[in-house]
């Protein structure tokens, strides 16, 4: 299938195993994988250029500009080292042969591969699996993800672990069979449905194994009879490479995703006090607002505030 031609600086990530219904097979994983790192390999050596891990001790080395991480902060080396790199992707899958109706984003793993070799198989297609999940999440832009079909098991993880999953209310489906339908609980896949939909909504998918519309979940472009997720991702690609500040997106997702995971009481790095709030509100927003100070010191910030001030057009330098 010919996919739409995207702007400059966006790419896509083509998910492509149509006659098996776009199952997650280890030589689909090990595309995706080799995709992921062609779109993050530095021309200055050779090297990827991903997000930092995502704890909040890692925002020390950002403040200080530490080597490791000094591409992520300062402009000119953002420009140096990530050189004709894409800033968003774009993720999409080849529709499966049939009707419309019946068209599938992903059907999950292989299942003839994960009941080959005793189980060794299945080990290592798990383990590669949750790399292509973390590149996913730690590529420096964001990603979207278009669904027009059934996405179950992997398949939904794989959809859900994108920054902004697009869905098309009319076909777009998410299940989780694994419990029970194969009696192998979606334990993986499960990990990306509960974050994005709710602890309630991910748990009664586990466990029920029903599927769900996406015209019911709180889905960019999953309501109204006349959505077009076509449409939506191409405003998505569209729109983030053109309005979006590089390296400053790049660092609102590593901030985003990092204070997304914590907890009360979690004893962070450079904060006082731990108040150990439920939910983690306070040490967040206490660590939230140093890396916003860090937002500030960036070239683009000073150049956005600077020309806002002046009443004139920014002259951005990512």
């Amino acid at each position: 299938m010919k996919l739409p031609k995207l702007p400059p600086r966006a790419a896509y990530l083509t998910l492509s195993n149509p006659t098996r219904r776009n199952a997650l097979s280890h030589s689909v994983l090990r595309s995706l994988r080799d995709q992921l790192h062609s779109y993050t390999v530095s021309p200055v050596d050779g090297y990827p250029r991903l997000l930092p891990p995502f704890t909040p001790a890692t925002l020390s080395s950002l403040e200080t500009n530490s080597r490791e991480t000094a591409w992520l902060v300062d402009a000119e080396k953002w420009r140096t080292e990530r050189a004709g790199l894409p800033h968003v992707l774009v993720l999409r899958s080849d529709a499966s042969s049939g009707s419309a109706s019946n068209e599938v984003f992903s059907s999950g793993h292989d299942l003839r591969e994960l009941s080959a070799d005793g189980g060794a198989a299945a080990r290592d297609t798990f383990k590669l699996c949750a790399e292509v999940m973390s590149l996913l999440r730690r590529f420096p832009g964001p990603v979207v993800s278009v669904v027009t079909g059934l996405a179950t098991a992997a398949g939904a993880q794989l959809a859900l672990s994108a920054d902004l999953p697009i869905a098309c209310a009319e076909r777009a489906s998410f299940q989780l069979p694994g419990m029970s339908v194969l009696g192998l609980p979606c334990t993986s896949p499960v990990t990306a449905v509960s974050r994005r939909l709710g602890l309630g909504t991910g748990y009664r998918m586990f466990a029920l194994g029903e599927p769900v519309r996406a015209a019911d979940l709180p889905l960019s472009g999953s309501r109204g009879a006349k959505t077009r997720s076509k449409s939506a991702s191409r405003r998505s690609s569209r729109n983030w490479p053109c309005k979006c500040r590089r390296s400053l997106q790049a660092l609102g997702k590593w901030a985003f995703w990092t204070q997304a995971g914590f907890g009360g009481g979690a004893g962070l790095e450079g904060i006082e006090e731990h108040h150990g709030d439920g939910d983690g509100y306070i040490e967040a927003a206490e660590w939230a607002g140093r890396v916003m100070a860090l937002h500030s010191r960036s070239e683009d910030a000073r150049e956005g505030m600077k020309a806002f001030l002046e009443k004139r057009e920014p002259k951005w330098r990512t």
